[in-house]
């Protein structure tokens, strides 16, 4: 990466939140990136996947599930080796990886919840690469109301049968092992949703196309079929009909992961549009020299810097066990807000070349229009944050 911004600092100066081990771990990411990722990204963008080779590579280098404890494989680390990988993720431009999802959504609900004989079948393989993690949440038609799932999951002796479908699952083509969203008690709405994990190669477990996107085109995104899938009472990640309790209590992870970032991505491309600018010749003069352009992204340089210093304190409050479900909404909500607009700004001050795929500000400028939608939608993070007024 061609960025400015040492590591330890943002556009507020010194960064706090993290200690000189997290800095060197930063360092070992970055090269891992640069070698194994970067290079090949564009590539990955045009056949809408990652190989699964890159997750072996990025497990035998520690790079999954750093928060896992050290017996199934992880580094017993804290969230802010994972905020590392979310952020070198942003600064390279490279958002096929979807090893957030893996390592800090989907591995701390089986660390968490599942049978110790299903924490020793499943956390090592995920720790190395060898098994991909998704959660099958969302459902034609669903959108953000948990309570809407219509996927069933009939308890039958000793199994489960899950029959319904899912839809926009990330990790879905790789996914070797995915926790399904699924009602156990129908008539109870959402204290009748369970979680239960499914693996791949399960009859009647099935993965429909891998879904085309206006962004995040590395990243696979797919369609999940269930029909009559049977797996066992053991596959249950903690009690039956508690499952929207687990959801909510993970959710201020997922949220403060996509605030992170964005934090970095409007760092890292508010420098290249000033490069850019400071470059670009129009009407006899630089781009950045014209006053509304250079207020842009003054206006812009100042937004960033706050967001920065409340995101790093979001993640502080996290790494201390304290942040909140409203908090983590707010951090959610400005960042995705924020770095959707600033972004189309710096890709008006590229001009037509912003437009050109090769350029890194549109892509980037595509790939950030999903954070305003997963993760629950900036409409829902306003009520969250709403019924708290």
């Amino acid at each position: 990466m061609d960025t400015n911004l040492a590591p330890g600092r943002g556009l507020a100066g010194p960064r706090t939140v993290y200690t000189a081990e997290h800095e060197l771990f930063r360092d070992q990411v970055r090269r891992f990136f640069d070698k194994h990722i970067v290079p090949h990204h564009r590539q990955w963008e045009r056949d809408g996947i990652v190989p699964r080779g890159l997750w072996l590579e990025a497990g035998a280098q520690g790079l999954l599930c750093p928060m896992l404890a050290e017996e199934y494989g992880g580094a017993g680390a804290d969230f802010g080796y994972s905020a590392i990988i979310i952020e070198e993720i942003a600064r390279s431009n490279c958002s096929g990886p979807g090893f957030p999802l893996h390592s800090d959504i989907v591995v701390p609900y089986i660390a968490d919840l599942a049978t110790p004989e299903r924490k020793r079948d499943w956390l090592p393989g995920m720790a190395r690469g060898e098994i991909i993690g998704a959660i099958a949440m969302t459902e034609p038609g669903m959108g953000s109301d948990l309570k809407a799932v219509r996927t069933t999951a009939r308890r039958d002796g000793d199994h489960y049968v899950i029959n319904g479908s899912k839809t926009f699952i990330s990790n879905g083509q790789n996914a070797g092992l995915v926790i399904v969203v699924a009602k156990t008690d129908p008539a109870a709405e959402r204290k009748g949703i369970s979680l239960i994990c499914v693996e791949e190669g399960t009859p009647g477990f099935t993965k429909g196309r891998n879904l085309e996107k206006i962004g995040l085109h590395a990243q696979d995104t797919s369609e999940l079929f269930f029909d009559d899938v049977r797996v066992p009472v053991g596959n249950l990640l903690g009690e039956e009909n508690k499952g929207f309790s687990y959801l909510i209590r993970n959710l201020p992870q997922e949220r403060l992961v996509i605030a992170i970032r964005a934090a970095t991505s409007m760092e890292v491309m508010l420098e290249k549009t000033v490069s850019y600018t400071r470059d670009r010749q129009a009407f006899g003069q630089a781009v950045i020299d014209f006053q509304h352009n250079r207020f842009k992204l003054a206006d812009a340089k100042a937004e960033a810097t706050m967001f920065r210093v409340f995101a790093d304190h979001c993640l502080a409050l996290h790494l201390r066990g304290e942040l909140t479900v409203e908090l983590a909404a707010t951090a959610k909500l400005l960042g995705a807000e924020m770095q959707n607009r600033l972004l189309d700004d710096f890709l008006q001050l590229h001009g037509g070349y912003g437009y050109m795929a090769e350029y890194e500000i549109g892509r980037a400028w595509a790939d950030a229009r999903v954070g305003r939608i997963y993760g629950g939608t900036s409409e829902v993070m306003r009520e969250i944050i709403g019924r708290t007024l």
